[in-house]
């Protein structure tokens, strides 16, 4: 299970009525690209400056005491901030994960997260998966027993985070058996397997409306996000390409304040230009939402959106070209668009790799471009560029310059990839989601225009 560390740290714990309490953060986090580090939680978002050799010492409120996602342009970790807590941080962004120490009070329980995720990403996603029911069920009981030699042999200093992670233990174990079933198709590539009567159920006991595991477990929240999606699926169906008629009437009996929030900015990415019901949507979602920052970041993507219908001038880019130089929207003027937004690291992205090149083939000579514009990072940009040789990919390939907050991505609200787009020759939108390259339907929209 190596994904970046702390993948398991939970981004919440108390419930909104815990008074709010004082802590101190400081440290030295030395070769940030911008100078900045980030700490997030539910509802709150604190942006911090570094000085010039990388200290920093901030005392604020948080409405809760447990963990907060800690960020970086380059690299993210949690890091749990309790009671009176005066933590104090050092790393190397550059080699953030190896080089991070905790001191001070609160530094016991973040040191064991950190003990906890090792033992964790130890055994690799396909490792693990890849094992029959049987050494798959003994490996999880070895974490979990490697797991609770370290939570008995640690002092504590924080008593409810002591009961919570006890809890938080046995949710692990629960995710496990939960992902087996679909994990074990993917890394055993075995597409018609079923798990025996045998193999383990899903405790039905736990609650999955929970508002204070909620707000302590990160594997709890994957937990409850896994069970809505799989009850919200068997309602609408795998191939539904819009779930929420089916999510909203569920969202309406969930009781925790948190748990609904969740499920509310999960829909939320259904409020797009290719939805025809987006202005209903937003407007049943602006009335059950209570998380004030959320609907005013829905209000600025909506809004957006607005401006993205068909036959508007579409937002314009200027991006470095993979062989050389620089392509822009407006010097492609006169013939169709298709544009790929992708990145090395999207798996659904690469998996679109063979459609689109059967795609380019076809109408090769024709009246349209097919642009892939990645969103890889800058530091990725090496990646990017062996990639694209090594798969000769072809159509315009070109670098975006600032990833996810590049103007042209944010002009059309894109929160997710791969995501493709479809423009006139006169640069107006036809449409701000179009259809997939393995999508029969794409090739009848290029009937349908005449390319």
């Amino acid at each position: 299970m190596k994904h970046t560390l702390y993948l398991l740290l939970v981004v919440l714990l108390a419930s909104f009525t815990t008074p709010k309490e004082t802590v101190t953060l400081s440290g030295k986090i030395t070769n940030t690209e911008d100078g900045k580090i980030k700490l997030r939680g539910e509802a709150f978002e604190k942006e911090i400056k570094l000085n010039a050799d990388g200290t920093f010492s901030e005392t604020f409120t948080i409405d809760y005491q447990g963990f907060y996602s800690l960020s970086t342009k380059n690299n993210r970790g949690g890091i749990y901030l309790g009671q009176g807590c005066k933590l104090n941080i050092s790393a190397d962004d550059k080699n953030f994960s190896n080089t991070l120490v905790f001191t001070g009070k609160g530094s016991v329980e973040n040191k064991y997260m950190v003990e906890k995720s090792k033992i964790v990403m130890a055994v690799a996603n396909e490792e693990l998966y890849k094992l029959d029911e049987d050494p798959f069920l003994k490996k999880i009981a070895e974490i979990k027993a490697s797991i609770t030699a370290v939570y008995k042999n640690t002092k504590f200093s924080d008593s409810y985070f002591k009961g919570k992670e006890a809890n938080n233990i046995n949710y692990l174990e629960q995710l496990q058996i939960i992902n087996y079933p679909s994990y074990h198709v993917h890394y055993a590539k075995i597409q018609d397997f079923k798990v025996s009567e045998t193999f383990p159920k899903f405790d039905e006991s736990i609650s999955l409306d929970n508002e204070a595991d909620f707000l302590f477990s990160n594997t709890y929240k994957q937990i409850v996000e896994m069970k809505f999606s799989q009850n919200i699926e068997s309602k609408a169906g795998e191939d539904a390409e819009y779930t929420a008629t089916f999510a909203i009437p569920e969202i309406k009996k969930i009781k925790s304040v948190a748990i609904k929030n969740a499920r509310i900015q999960n829909v939320a990415y259904e409020v797009g230009a290719g939805n025809p019901n987006a202005i209903t949507l937003y407007n049943e979602l602006m009335a059950l939402s209570t998380d004030a920052k959320f609907k005013e970041d829905l209000t600025t993507k909506f809004n957006k959106i607005k401006t993205l219908i068909s036959g508007s001038v579409s937002p314009k880019f200027d991006y470095e070209n993979f062989k050389g130089g620089k392509t822009s929207l407006e010097s492609l003027k006169g013939k169709y668009v298709y544009i790929d937004v992708w990145a090395t690291w999207c798996g659904p992205c690469r998996r679109e790799i063979p459609s689109l090149q059967k795609v380019e083939e076809e109408y090769k000579g024709k009246n349209i471009e097919f642009v892939s514009l990645s969103i890889d990072s800058k530091k990725d940009y090496e990646k990017w560029r062996k990639f694209v040789e090594e798969k000769k990919l072809g159509g315009i390939q070109l670098f975006a310059d600032n990833d996810w907050n590049s103007k042209f991505v944010t002009d059309y609200a894109i929160e997710g990839i791969p995501r493709f787009i479809l423009i006139d020759p006169n640069g107006n939108i036809v449409t701000a989601d179009a259809p997939r390259p393995s999508d029969p339907k794409l090739i009848e929209k290029f009937k349908e225009l005449g390319i």
